[in-house]
């Protein structure tokens, strides 16, 4: 109670164990600064202790006070809270202010608060950033630019990055092929590429193969002059192919052997679109139905799928085989699933012929199709929920489209009036290319193995060759040297 009493006394509010005769401040000579002081003059950034005697308590324990915050260290630049005001001008003031703000900006960066002068020479407000949040940008100190050049290509640039280039597609195709008997007819499927890099022709009556290492051309079949070649696909594996006929019959052959291993009928007219599963083939053909074939049972079909108006020339499976999109000249785009008798899906947006289909690659559920000369139109879908997700207006009829597995873009190939292949982006739609070369309507579409090229065929009677996408590894510019010497050669 006496030493409560005491401190009260004196007014000083002391820790408790700790009288007022342990607190030594020492004082030297009048005008001289204390020892404390003197130490915070010779080292800015030393911190110093207030410290009891050895006699308090039994003596030696240490007793901080409070921390002293050296100023020096403080960025109070940061938040303008430095007076400049307050800081002598020489002579010539003007000139030098003018200077130390343009120095302050080159070694600061442009947002530290110093480049823009105060109207009519007067400095800011000091506390004008007070409790504002300021990013500091550390990489201004470190700008190499010299004084009055742009601050961009610093290391500590705000600006953004500058866009990418666009991707370069060369736009003339590095091989041409001709193809006698090449028919101009829009709901044929007459070009396809395998998975061991052989590319399938139908000329006529008759099924070409050319092997794209070698250039090899062989004739697979002659279906005879009372019977000509409307489609023809080949199995994922690529060892089989299929071949639809214009009396309606599906014949499957041996790809390696040439060799017809199966015929299967069903059909009432021409079979003009065909399309694999892992397992199962399906036909469409002229009399509105869809056919679903099964190599493992001695019938012709398993299944007939009903909802077309008009001839089926579009099908596509999607990759997991869980889903089958079909197009009609009926304007319709249906989805079936693999055991539905009626479509899940009725898509009616297209306003002519629905010949292009293509599933993405990239992303489940997500369908595109392409219609005809009076609708013009690239739809994308979603079949999860049957919503149609955007649309583009090419300008042409849309003939055929296909998805890279390499990149996130798609090709389409087009007829009246422009006749054009063209490249895009996806979702943006940005378009990366549009090649021009075919004189008639391109109305037939293939892709190679690596997903690089693209072969497209016309009634021009010619298939040309064209480097589109780039390589899965190096998502660098196309090569614009293709995998074949430059050239025009006969396909048969």
């Amino acid at each position: 109670m006496d030493s409560t009493n005491q401190r009260r006394k004196s007014g000083i509010n002391l820790p408790a164990g700790m009288s007022e005769t342990s607190l030594r401040l020492n004082t030297g000579a009048p005008g001289s600064p204390s020892p404390l002081i003197r130490s915070t003059l010779s080292s800015p950034r030393t911190i110093s202790n207030l410290t009891s005697s050895p006699k308090s308590n039994g003596g030696g324990g240490a007793c901080s006070d409070r921390f002293i915050p050296c100023r020096s260290s403080s960025r109070l630049q940061t938040f303008g809270l430095l007076d400049k005001a307050a800081s002598p001008v020489k002579e010539g003031g003007g000139n030098s202010e003018a200077y130390t703000r343009l120095l302050r900006c080159e070694l600061f960066g442009s947002d530290f608060g110093f480049c823009s002068p105060a109207a009519g020479g007067g400095s800011a407000s000091p506390n004008k950033n007070m409790l504002r949040f300021k990013t500091d940008s550390w990489g201004g100190q470190n700008s190499p630019s010299v004084l009055g050049q742009d601050n961009t290509t610093g290391l500590g640039s705000d600006s953004a990055t500058p866009p990418k280039p666009p991707r370069k597609v060369p736009k003339a195709p590095h091989k041409v092929l001709d193809a006698p008997s090449l028919q101009d007819d829009f709901y044929l499927n007459l070009v396809d590429w395998s998975s061991q890099n052989v590319l399938a022709v139908g000329l006529g009556s008759c099924v070409y193969l050319w092997t794209a290492t070698t250039s090899k051309v062989t004739k697979l079949c002659d279906l005879g002059p009372n019977d000509g070649v409307c489609s023809v696909q080949w199995t994922r594996e690529g060892s089989y192919i299929s071949v639809g006929t214009s009396l309606g019959k599906v014949e499957i052959w041996d790809g390696t052997q040439c060799k017809k291993v199966r015929t299967m009928g069903g059909h009432q007219t021409r079979t003009g679109v065909l399309a694999w599963s892992s397992r199962i083939l399906s036909s469409g053909s002229r009399d509105r139905n869809i056919l679903q074939h099964d190599l493992r049972v001695p019938s012709d079909y398993i299944s007939k799928l009903v909802g077309h108006k008009s001839e089926v020339c579009g099908l596509k499976w999607s990759h997991d085989d869980r889903e089958l999109a079909s197009g009609g000249n009926d304007n319709q785009l249906l989805v079936w699933n693999q055991h539905s008798a009626q479509p899940l899906l009725k898509l009616t947006e297209h306003t002519a012929a629905v010949k292009a289909i293509a599933w993405s690659p990239h992303q489940s559920n997500l369908l595109v199709s392409g219609g005809g000369t009076a609708d013009r139109c690239i739809r994308f879908w979603n079949t999860a929920s049957g919503n149609q997700l955007n649309h583009v207006d090419t300008g042409s009829q849309v003939c055929n489209l296909a998805w890279s597995k390499n990149v996130n873009e798609l090709v389409s190939t087009h007829g009246y009036s422009q006749n054009q292949i063209m490249v895009w982006k996806y979702p943006t739609l940005a378009k990366v290319a549009t090649l021009t070369g075919h004189t008639m309507r391109v109305l037939y579409l293939a892709m190679s193995p690596d997903g690089q090229t693209i072969v497209t065929g016309a009634g021009d009677e010619t298939l040309r060759f064209w480097n589109v996408f780039p390589s899965v590894k190096s998502p660098a510019a196309v090569r614009d040297s293709g995998l074949w010497s430059l050239g025009r050669t006969q396909i048969r």
